[in-house]
């Protein structure tokens, strides 16, 4: 059985910048273009290593597919939540997907996994969710985080922590509109992430049709 947490650790930052790993993709389960099975042939064929499909709110990409055969494909899912008056997103990586405690925070229909009017009144509690992800044997991950609209990273981070926060999202490109409503410098987010010893992942987000 995989240690999921320890393979996630031993990653570096040349494996992401190299495009040896990608831990953020989705795909047409939620509000990606391509299905798990182009994902993973396109991966396969750009020489990744580990890949991580992380739907918005869902793991039915896992249960419909056979994509829980791919050993190179880290079960994974992008969940949005609140944390007080901060909206943010939450990646489970190294989950058992079929976990009775992760169930009801994921969505009950297609509107959930991508529309974001409707996501972004997510009703899920923070600790609540981050209890459920270490239940289904998973890990928990502040995505894109120099997004986050708080007043003090350093302050929402810490109270993550104090929830059960396990890693956050240092090797991401902030493309497209993340790279206007960034309210932190990635250097902060490295600087945060070392400070109190948090795993460190990576991932372009990928929602198209050709994997960069």
């Amino acid at each position: 059985m995989t240690d999921y947490k320890e393979l996630i650790k031993s990653f570096t930052k040349e494996d992401y910048e190299n495009k040896k790993v990608n831990l953020h993709i989705h795909t047409t389960f939620s509000d990606g273009l391509s299905t798990p099975e182009d994902v993973v042939r396109q991966a396969k064929k750009a020489g990744y290593g580990t890949i991580a499909i992380s739907d918005h709110n869902t793991v039915n990409a896992y249960i419909e597919t056979n994509l829980k055969n791919e050993k190179m494909v880290i079960p994974a899912v992008e969940f949005d939540v609140w944390c007080g008056y901060v909206f943010l997103h939450l990646l489970a990586y190294g989950i058992d997907v079929n976990n009775e405690d992760l169930k009801p925070f994921l969505a009950k229909n297609k509107k959930e996994t991508e529309w974001d009017i409707v996501r972004i009144f997510s009703t899920r509690n923070i600790e609540d969710l981050i209890k459920a992800i270490h239940s289904a044997g998973g890990i928990a991950v502040l995505a894109h985080p120099a997004c986050c609209w708080a007043v003090s990273l350093e302050n929402l981070v810490v109270r993550l922590i104090s929830y059960g926060l396990d890693g956050i999202e240092v090797y991401y490109p902030y493309r497209r509109h993340r790279s206007i409503i960034k309210f932190h410098s990635v250097k902060k987010v490295e600087c945060i992430a070392d400070k109190y010893g948090l795993i460190k992942t990576g991932g372009t987000d990928f929602h198209g049709d050709f994997l960069d």
